[in-house]
């Protein structure tokens, strides 16, 4: 069974930082797709924020481009968020996911939350 787990997660003020860690207990070799969600207490569904692929390939939503940073450290089996010039809006709790494959099931972390103040 595979599990993620996040972690640095916090209160900060809007323009500070952030740097999300999960760490994966299954060989992250294994993992062809990895990312970063997050949902609101009002949002109905978890909207994606960053993709890392195999091969060093990122992605970013638009809301977060420029000021967010996905990579992983593949020696400790660990993704990262640098979150950087943080917004209020980025309130949410945030989870990160592992696929073996684009078409595979998704595994979940159990979340981690950011809360910024304005």
């Amino acid at each position: 069974q595979v599990q993620l787990v996040e972690s640095g997660g916090g209160l900060v003020q809007a323009g500070g930082a952030l740097r999300l860690s999960c760490a994966i207990s299954r060989n992250i070799f294994s993992f062809n797709v990895m990312g970063w969600y997050r949902q609101t207490p009002g949002g109905k569904q978890r909207e994606w924020v960053a993709t890392h692929a195999v091969g060093g390939m990122t992605n970013y939503a638009d809301s977060v481009k420029g000021r967010f940073a996905i990579y992983r450290d593949n020696a400790k089996s660990t993704i990262y968020l640098q979150m950087n010039s943080l917004k209020p809006e980025d309130t949410a709790v945030y989870y990160c996911s592992a696929q073996t494959s684009n078409n595979s099931p998704r595994y979940w972390g159990q979340g981690t939350q950011v809360t910024v103040s304005s």
